[in-house]
């Protein structure tokens, strides 16, 4: 639906999920977090999607998780829990939509039109390729509101730029340009603001264009490699090349090379 806090569709193969609260700058509250933990699970599960399409409406890419609404929840107490309780409960939801996200084998690019803080880099931080805008910024600020990183922050940001630069960003003010982002490795590419919709969109559609699954599996095993022992990933590796050596695109496509 057009006024929900996320929009979702899916065109011939290409997901595009957006996030919708352009007046509270996309920071998300409960309705998106469940949206959110939602759409991950059915992105994850359809076969029909190849490639997913991150955006957002306005003029910023995601402010983090909007403590306005969680404060509102979390003083009423939520379903019975305290305070501490609804924001843990909220959390959680968050990072199941993000695990089952990274965890899938469908390549995601993030179109970044406009700041991003908090919170906001670890959904961000989500996508395999980030185009970013001229006009992005990027900033922690959790310290700002006394509160510490969620949203995967801990983890994908030094992931992402190193554990020093992680700790500069998360125990300072600093705000990075998209030229310094992209110094530090904290986004894929910088395009002039206009063109950030049309070369995210083109990035998308060149994996569906393309060996689809192959570059699905490949996202896969770059994103879960981090996480396990070198001969898990190397068994898994050995599996999954093994499974794309047999279907009838690899096959196809050796057979071209072969002729050229």
């Amino acid at each position: 639906m057009a006024d929900d806090a996320i929009l979702f569709d899916v065109t011939d193969g290409l997901a595009r999920i957006t996030l919708n609260r352009p007046a509270r700058l996309n920071a998300v509250d409960p309705e998106a977090i469940g949206l959110w933990q939602s759409i991950a699970h059915e992105v994850a599960r359809r076969e029909d999607i190849g490639a997913v399409l991150f955006d957002a409406e306005g003029r910023a890419f995601c402010a983090g998780g909007d403590v306005l609404a969680m404060s509102e929840l979390a003083s009423a107490g939520g379903d019975g829990l305290g305070a501490a309780g609804v924001i843990t409960e909220l959390a959680d939801r968050i990072h199941d939509g993000h695990r089952t996200l990274r965890e899938s084998a469908k390549p995601i690019v993030a179109a970044v039109q406009g700041p991003v803080a908090g919170g906001g880099l670890g959904f961000m931080l989500v996508a395999d390729v980030i185009v970013a805008s001229e006009q992005a910024n990027f900033a922690s600020r959790y310290a700002d509101m006394a509160l510490t990183p969620d949203c995967g922050v801990s983890t994908l940001l030094p992931e992402a730029v190193g554990t020093r630069r992680a700790l500069e960003l998360s125990l300072t003010s600093r705000r990075l340009s998209a030229a310094e982002a992209l110094d530090w490795g904290l986004v894929t590419e910088v395009v002039p603001h206009e063109e950030v919709a049309g070369r995210a969109r083109a990035i998308a559609q060149s994996w569906l264009d393309g060996a689809t699954g192959a570059f699905g599996q490949a996202k896969r095993l770059v994103r879960s490699g981090l996480e396990r022992p070198f001969q898990d990933a190397l068994d898994d590796e050995a599996r999954t090349i093994g499974a794309a050596f047999a279907t009838p695109e690899a096959q196809a496509r050796i057979a071209a090379f072969a002729r050229r």
